[in-house]
């Protein structure tokens, strides 16, 4: 009896049935905290269990786990075709896009859902938004603008839009990456063009809700909405403003000029408080102050310098930073992990730890993803790191490598795929697999 009740009280102890699934970027609540419990706190010797492993076309497309299953997309050439020597051409690359569902227990193929898709962007590898899960259906953008929303179970096709068709737009450069947002029965998207940078579709239908914002380029920053001054506000991040929206019209509430050279407004809108940070790779830093009686913002502070190696604050290229505590941690242009103070952009301490070890690299990426006291930093040499991010610097507590980069575009291989974590495990992938390791201490 006794061992009994001692077995009862573990199994339903805090913490011991807590697990979530990772529906969409950056998670559950699209803020980068993994809130599972029971997760290792350092890899064993011989490093951590892979659960599965499948075999994967190429693109940077993140995983998404949800319901038992898990979604990804890729792109395979079509025979005899082949991407650029050189990255940054553009040319008509043919071939197809995917959609994929997997079992989440033991990585059997449970559908496919392939449509013929001609590249024209740089750095051509494949898709790069993450699909979006949402009560039983799955919604995908491509990297031509391809729309999707596909049944979860059967990957059937319950609707879809293309944006350049639809919006009189060209594909972006770097293709279309912002990875869209679910707000009640709204789908909200960036696509491009005049009056049109943000568009909200009815999640059930496709039917065009809204349409706001005007730019030169619509900029691959990922939607957010966030409460500040009595209004959830729609934060669209594009490379010629900072915007403001009402989330049920595209109204504009404020917005705050401001260029990302390249059209490279990449990294989610972080919120800490009254704090509004965004960051870019030529531009680097901008601080907005949110007011908090109504919604309106003011700078604060920005970087002085618009240069991707003379850098102040924190010049990101694609990693999204963390805000905690008054203080902000990122990756700069050339791979630095930083620490800066939140109110000024002082910064703190800087490392290579974490990216590449030693010594400056352009784009060097790692990516931050917090869990209790501590984050899970997925590197682009395809490493996990185990580290606390303190104002008094960067402690590794532990390093496993997952599974080996192999997408060259930048010159070198890397992996710059975001990982999604679920179920006490990460899924990861690159051009040629995706794996499950398990994480459950």
């Amino acid at each position: 009896m006794k061992l009994s009740f001692l077995a009862l009280a573990f199994l339903f102890a805090p913490g011991s049935l807590h697990a979530d699934d990772w529906p969409q970027w950056l998670g559950p609540q699209r803020d980068g905290v993994w809130r599972e419990t029971g997760i290792v706190e350092k890899f064993p010797a011989d490093g951590p269990s892979v659960r599965w492993r499948v075999p994967l076309s190429a693109g940077y497309s993140g995983p998404a786990v949800a319901d038992g299953r898990v979604y990804v997309m890729d792109r395979e050439l079509a025979k005899e075709a082949a991407n650029p020597v050189n990255a940054f051409q553009r040319g008509r690359i043919p071939g197809n896009e995917r959609v994929l569902c997997f079992n989440e227990a033991d990585g059997k193929l449970l559908w496919t859902h392939e449509y013929d898709c001609p590249y024209t962007v740089s750095y051509a590898a494949g898709p790069r938004a993450t699909p979006l899960v949402n009560a039983g259906k799955v919604y995908t953008l491509g990297a031509e603008g391809n729309l999707f929303c596909l049944d979860a179970l059967t990957g059937k096709e319950i609707w879809s839009r293309d944006f350049k068709k639809d919006f009189n737009i060209a594909t972006p450069v770097w293709g279309f990456s912002a990875h869209p947002l679910i707000d009640g029965n709204k789908l909200i998207c960036l696509a491009g063009g005049e009056g049109s940078v943000a568009v909200a579709f009815d999640k059930e239908t496709g039917k065009e809700l809204w349409r706001a914002l005007s730019s030169m380029e619509p900029g691959y920053a990922p939607p957010v909405i966030y409460e500040a001054g009595g209004k959830r506000q729609l934060i669209i991040w594009h490379p010629q403003a900072l915007n403001s929206l009402d989330p049920e019209t595209g109204a504009v509430y404020w917005s705050e000029p401001g260029k990302a050279n390249a059209g490279m407004s990449i990294a989610t809108p972080r919120k800490m408080g009254d704090l509004l940070f965004v960051t870019s790779f030529y531009n680097g830093s901008v601080m907005m102050r949110l007011d908090l009686e109504k919604p309106a913002a003011a700078k604060i502070w920005q970087s002085k310098k618009a240069s991707e190696k003379d850098t102040d604050a924190l010049h990101s290229t694609m990693s999204t930073p963390f805000l905690e505590d008054g203080y902000i941690y990122g990756v700069c242009s050339y791979g630095q992990l930083r620490c800066l103070k939140a109110d000024t952009g002082e910064r703190v301490w800087e490392t290579f730890a974490a990216t590449t070890g030693d010594k400056p690299v352009r784009w060097a990426n790692v990516f931050l993803i917090k869990n209790g006291d501590r984050y899970f930093l997925f590197n682009e040499k395809g490493d996990l790191i185990i580290a606390k991010l303190t104002p008094s610097g960067y402690e590794e507590i532990s390093r496993a490598h997952l599974l080996d980069p192999t997408n060259r575009d930048p010159g070198r291989p890397v992996v710059w795929s975001h990982p999604a974590f679920a179920n006490r495990s990460v899924y990861v992938r690159n051009d040629r697999e995706m794996v499950s390791v398990s994480l459950a201490n």
